[in-house]
């Protein structure tokens, strides 16, 4: 049982929010994501779906013995083997360990998906539970399409799970088809009608989809009508138009807790700015500067009238502070004098865990930059960790770059690569594009015998100045819709845009199709 005013956050980035088209995450980026919604104290990590891949198994059963702290919850359909390799995955969680099965209830996935009567779907529901609670003690059920679903089927299904041992269900809007009235009515009518609810022996869990720009509010309205679990995702991100973002509920909850009846949750919010920024460099999904909470205009104020407001009272203009969701000045910065020792000290305090050859590594990359810029920030030393920690195993390494341009001139790009195999053979040759950047990517293409098209490019800035870094994140179609992201980062944005388009190129050439082709 738990305190009736306590909302449990049910982290799914790296679940949902990774099934995103081109927000694909290898180990050790959801690994950082995970140490850092650890440091964000997120009740529950749904860290993947164990049974769908390899490395999806491998990056649950690695959250789940390495992470302290939130439970750690697999994905799993009612199917055995998909619960069966849920449970090998959470095991290292020990007591921490969850298992999350779901199966289809409403009418239209009943009759059109599965062909399967309301009897058959309650059967197989139950026996999913069952199994999953042989694994571990916390099991949670979803109606997938829940918001579709009969009320008074629901409210069955509901009864079913919970005595077959499932202590939170949850009520999937699977398609962002819900309004807020009516879906607070819906969570209503089940913790009025399933006494489980009402008496704390099991809790409803709420996930909402984005598609109609609802699944903030329908989840908000849910935790007015008892709700106690949400479930949601840093910066939104999601299938199709997203999920309901973490940072806006936590803040609405805690900004308006007058209206939500103090309900609160253990979210540390100070740490939000900084796991959005982290998830965002990981998955290549710019978030956008109008967002609320985490966008750079979130606490920007152009107006006079609204300048003058801020500075005679802050709470004229601003209903929250900056500073509680991690907003604030960098501190003092580094320089290309600071010393190893130095630099791994600031990255503790940033809250990375590095390994002597992460140090040693990164501390190589940091003297190339000091070399460039007076200072070295915060945000740079975070990019050029989060660069090394998006790095692949490399067939290829860029060993020279050198491009000219103009406007009188044709854009030429000469480019030498080493492959990183026995014998260390180095390629070099030349190309001309419309710009340098498309001249240079059109030669890694010639030297390494792949044919890549740029489905996307963004170029930020880290930290402030004319010295500052630029960060470029592109998306690279190399044919049957394999879309890949690549990241680069450095003072040159043409050399970032470069480094970018050749991670993406060792990333293609290392994951598990080419391999079996080569």
């Amino acid at each position: 049982m738990m305190k009736k005013n306590r909302i449990m956050i049910f982290d799914t980035t790296l679940r949902d929010g990774e099934q995103c088209p081109g927000a694909s995450m290898n180990l050790r980026e959801k690994l950082a994501i995970a140490h850092q919604l650890a440091r964000l104290k997120v009740d529950v990590i749904e860290a993947g779906f164990p049974v769908i891949s390899e490395g999806d198994f491998e990056a649950v059963q690695t959250i789940a013995r390495e992470i302290k702290g939130p439970m750690i919850a697999g994905l799993a359909r009612c199917v055995a083997k998909d619960i069966d390799a849920a449970g090998a995955a959470v095991k290292p969680a020990g007591k921490r360990g969850r298992i999350h099965v779901f199966l289809a209830t409403s009418k239209i996935h009943r009759e059109f998906k599965l062909g399967k009567a309301q009897d058959e779907i309650i059967r197989l529901a139950v026996e999913g539970v069952r199994r999953a609670k042989g694994f571990v003690e916390s099991v949670e059920f979803s109606p997938e399409d829940g918001s579709r679903t009969e009320p008074d089927f629901l409210v069955e299904v509901c009864k079913a799970v919970i005595a077959a041992g499932a202590t939170i269900v949850n009520v999937p809007d699977t398609v962002g088809w819900a309004v807020p009235e009516e879906y607070g009515a819906l969570i209503q009518h089940l913790h009025d009608s399933v006494e489980a609810f009402s008496n704390g022996r099991a809790i409803i869990s709420v996930h909402c989809h984005n598609d109609l720009g609802l699944a903030v509010a329908n989840s908000l309205a849910a935790v007015r009508a008892g709700a106690r679990q949400v479930e949601c995702t840093l910066n939104g991100i999601g299938e199709r138009a997203g999920n309901a973002a973490l940072e806006e509920i936590v803040m609405a909850l805690k900004t308006r807790a007058d209206f939500y009846g103090g309900v609160e949750c253990g979210v540390v919010t100070q740490e939000i700015l900084k796991s959005s920024r982290l998830v965002s460099r990981m998955s290549g999904l710019i978030v956008q500067r109008s967002k609320a909470i985490v966008g750079e205009n979130a606490f920007a104020h152009s107006s006079g009238i609204h300048q003058d407001g801020i500075l005679k009272k802050r709470e004229t203009y601003e209903i929250m502070d900056p500073q509680d969701v991690g907003w604030g000045g960098t501190e003092l910065p580094l320089t290309k004098h600071s010393g190893r020792a130095a630099m791994a000290a600031r990255l503790k305090h940033l809250g990375f865990k590095m390994t002597d050859a992460d140090i040693q590594a990164i501390f190589a990359r940091f003297k190339e930059i000091g070399d460039k810029k007076k200072f070295v920030y915060d945000d740079d030393l975070t990019a050029l960790v989060e660069g090394h920690i998006t790095e692949v195993p490399e067939t290829w390494t860029l060993d020279y770059l050198h491009v000219t341009c103009g406007n009188l001139t044709v854009p030429t790009a000469t480019v030498r690569l080493r492959r990183n195999c026995e014998g260390g053979e180095v390629c070099q040759d030349a190309s001309i594009g419309d710009g340098p950047v498309d001249a240079a990517l059109k030669a890694i293409d010639r030297l390494t015998k792949t044919k890549g098209s740029l489905r996307d490019y963004a170029l930020r800035s880290v930290s402030e100045g004319q010295d500052a870094m630029g960060e470029v994140t592109v998306k690279v179609d190399f044919g049957n819709q394999q879309i890949v992201t690549g990241k680069g980062a450095g003072t040159d944005i043409v050399e970032a845009s470069t480094r970018a388009y050749l991670n993406a190129v060792n990333r293609f050439l290392s994951s598990p199709s080419q391999k079996t082709k080569s």
